[in-house]
Order: C-alpha cells, then sequence, then structure tokens
C-alpha cells in the first residue's frame, strides 16, 4: 500500500507541475508579445553608412603618398634585384657584395615602412570607426526612446534574424540624415 501512495503522490505532482509549467509559458507568452525588440548589424553601418564610406575615402587619399613611396622602394628592389641576377658572374665581389648589402637594406626598410603604414592605418581606421559607433550609438538611442525599443542588440552575424526586427537600414538612414 505505501508504494501506491508514494506513485498517487508522484503523480499529483507531476501533473501539478505541469499545470505550472503551462500557466507560466502563457504569462511569459504574453509578457513576450508586448517586448519590442531590434538588432542592428554594425559591420553594416561601418561599411554602407555615409559618414562611414566618407572616413574610408579621407584615409585612403591620407595614405596615397606614404603608398607610393612604398611602391617606388619596391620597384629600386627589384631593379636591384634584377641586376644582380643578371650581372653578378661580371662583377666584382666588392661591388657584388655592395650591390646585395644595398638591396638587403632596402629589404628591411621597405619591410619596416610597410608594416608602419599597416600600423598607422588600423589606427587611423579605429580612430574613424569609434567616432562613428558613438553617433551610431546615439542614433540607436534615439530611435529606442522615440519608437519605444525594450531592447536594441548590436548583431555582427547571426544564425538567424527575422527582417521584422532587424533596424540596420533605419539606423542608417538616421546617421546619414545627421
Amino acid at each position: 500500500m505505501g508504494i501506491l501512495k508514494q506513485v498517487n503522490l508522484r503523480r499529483r505532482i507531476i501533473v501539478i507541475v505541469c499545470i505550472a509549467i503551462a500557466s507560466m509559458s502563457e504569462f511569459f507568452v504574453a509578457f513576450a508579445g508586448d517586448l519590442k525588440i531590434g538588432v542592428v548589424n554594425t559591420e553594416k553601418i561601418l561599411r554602407e553608412s555615409l559618414p562611414a564610406v566618407q572616413a574610408q575615402k579621407e584615409i585612403e587619399q591620407e595614405f596615397v603618398p606614404r603608398d607610393a613611396a612604398i611602391k617606388k622602394m619596391a620597384a629600386q628592389a627589384k631593379t636591384l634585384q634584377d641586376k644582380l641576377e643578371r650581372d653578378s658572374i661580371t662583377m666584382e665581389d666588392t661591388e657584388r657584395r655592395s650591390l646585395e648589402r644595398k638591396l638587403a637594406n632596402l629589404s628591411r626598410e621597405y619591410q619596416r615602412t610597410q608594416r608602419q603604414m599597416r600600423e598607422d592605418l588600423s589606427a587611423r581606421h579605429n580612430e574613424e570607426y569609434s567616432v562613428i559607433l558613438e553617433r551610431t550609438n546615439r542614433v540607436i538611442s534615439k530611435i529606442a526612446e522615440t519608437e519605444r525599443y525594450d531592447l536594441i542588440l548590436q548583431l555582427q552575424d547571426s544564425v538567424y534574424r527575422s527582417q521584422r526586427i532587424d533596424i540596420t537600414d533605419k539606423v542608417i538612414k538616421a546617421i546619414d540624415n545627421e
């Protein structure tokens, strides 16, 4: 008899838990129905917004002279390499070693200059993007307040998100018009 009472008690507990879960799920569905959520793709904003496009063009123009100097160094190194390969047999040892040293120095300078430019370019991009992201966050806050969003998430890549909650294009338009 004791086992039957335990089984009945377990069944009653299971039924009570199921009823509680069912009523809570209705509560959460009702609550979620009032929740307004938006999603923003910041990568797209940094690629397509007017300030981002303008910043990219500005940065490119800023680094054109340095890029030209690097290309000039590469051409000089190629010329020295070609001369060394072509004439090394007929050159005196001292002249060949001098040319090899010159080529090695130019190669080191080329690599150093190229690395420095990459670092400066990266720093410059980060500067501009941080300004754009601050502006983006201001715009998102304004949109959230005026359109009464409860939650806006910034997502880079997501497996799935409904176009209904994606407000990226709205944010881009607001940034472009600011």
